[in-house]
């Protein structure tokens, strides 16, 4: 289940105008239990207007209720509200001012923790354009001062699916660009293997070719000596 269209206004209404517990809203606004409490304790969220979901459509108050009297349930959203909160899941149209700043840090985190999505899956994923991702990468953004990491799937920029499926697509390509290399280095030790051999032949018939024409040589120059020995005799 998607988040709806503005989970931290939702999230505030829910929380002063029902008696849900933090587990059902933040398992319906797709927020953490903790960030939850910290609205009802006016820490986070406090200059955020709530806004009903009742009259958005993504609840009915039989719903709220059913989840008031069983804390065990969760709340599900009505049937149109999920084919809305689908499509813009999809077109990724709809963005609250939050998750518009925060889409800087989830660039961060996913330059830190998943270096090898390239920079075109990061603009699918985030909505973002290359510049601004090489911005940070180096660390010359306008706003690098202030820019912390923030995973974008807890800050309601994409899905974990969607994250998942891009780490997969990534080491795939990069599994693919690894297998020539690889390839090419298995040739390369093949052709040495193969010529090693040829070449301790060709250099053990060369030795033996020179062996018999140093014998050779000694044998004619000894019959040099002897006639030189019959000379000195003569005379």
């Amino acid at each position: 289940m998607t988040a709806p269209l503005m989970p931290r206004a939702t999230a505030v209404w829910l929380v002063e105008n029902t008696t849900l517990t933090f587990r059902q809203i933040a398992e319906f606004c797709e927020l953490h239990e903790l960030e939850i409490q910290a609205i009802a304790d006016g820490d986070v969220a406090f200059n955020i207007l709530g806004v009903s979901p009742i009259e958005n459509g993504q609840l009915t108050i039989e719903e709220i209720r059913r989840c008031e009297a069983d804390r065990r349930a969760s709340l599900q959203a009505s049937e149109l509200e999920r084919n809305v909160k689908a499509k813009n899941a999809k077109a990724k149209k709809m963005l609250s001012p939050s998750q518009r700043s925060d889409k800087p840090c989830a660039i961060l985190w996913i330059l830190k923790n998943c270096p090898e999505i390239i920079d075109s899956q990061i603009c699918k994923l985030i909505g973002t354009t290359k510049p601004t991702i090489e911005a940070i990468r180096s660390g010359t953004h306008k706003d690098m001062a202030n820019i912390r990491a923030k995973n974008p799937v807890a800050v309601g920029l994409c899905t974990e699916k969607d994250l998942d499926g891009a780490i997969s697509i990534s080491k795939a390509r990069a599994a693919k660009k690894e297998k020539p290399a690889k390839v090419k280095e298995k040739k390369v030790k093949e052709k040495k293997e193969k010529a090693a051999p040829k070449a301790k032949k060709e250099k053990a018939k060369a030795e033996k070719k020179a062996a018999p024409k140093k014998e050779k040589t000694k044998a004619k120059k000894a019959p040099a000596k002897k006639t030189t020995a019959k000379k000195t005799k003569k005379a």
